[in-house]
């Protein structure tokens, strides 16, 4: 029997139904991971605890198999698969925090009992998963002339500072101001003209 082709009615129905979440595999604690991770961000909750029906090289009877939650409205499904495969940083959560004090708490309980700080907002939680806390000044920060030196002074960084970007992105703009001042001194023909432009505007 041939395969149908699909189509765009088709696609469409299939899209309505199907729900895309991401996997994390932890040894056997998918359970308490999930609800850590609920606790830290609104619209967040466990949805639907699965346990293994018999026993498994993954794990025993009766145990957590498969946790499903919500994380800041994102769907997730923690998995409890034993040793064999294990998490690092190619896979990382990545929060936009709204500020400095949003940021501080997110770090603080994920680096606790066990965590690990990284650089450049990364860091790694007590059960292994990797994040990334980034407040979303520095990502506006990062665009524009000033992104250089803003970049420099993130790479330096673990934890993300806003005040200390804040005041790379004021050095940059002094330095700019004061490299536009030389060059109109280097070409005072030029500045005359922008003067006389702006005069009979």
């Amino acid at each position: 029997m041939k395969a149908r082709k699909p189509t765009r009615e088709r696609v469409s129905e299939v899209t309505a139904k199907t729900t895309v979440r991401t996997c994390l595999w932890f040894r056997d604690q998918a359970h308490a991971a999930a609800e850590f991770y609920c606790s830290l961000l609104p619209d967040s909750r466990i949805e639907r605890v699965e346990y293994y029906p018999e026993s498994h090289d993954m794990g025993e009877a009766g145990t957590v198999l498969l946790v499903e939650f919500t994380l800041a409205g994102v769907p997730y499904q923690a998995l409890n698969g034993g040793p064999h495969f294990t998490l690092d940083e190619a896979v990382s959560i990545s929060v936009c925090t709204e500020d400095q004090t949003e940021t501080d708490y997110l770090w603080a309980a994920l680096t606790a009992d066990g965590g690990a700080e990284s650089q450049c907002g990364w860091l790694k939680d007590r059960f292994g998963l990797s994040w990334q806390i980034l407040p979303k000044r520095s990502v506006e920060l990062l665009r524009g002339p000033q992104a250089a030196r803003v970049w420099t002074a993130l790479m330096q960084m673990k934890k993300i500072d806003i005040a200390t970007l804040e005041a790379a992105t004021q050095a940059a703009c002094v330095r700019t101001r004061r490299v536009d001042r030389v060059a109109s001194r280097a070409c005072p023909a030029k500045n005359v003209d922008a003067q006389l432009r702006k005069a009979t505007s």
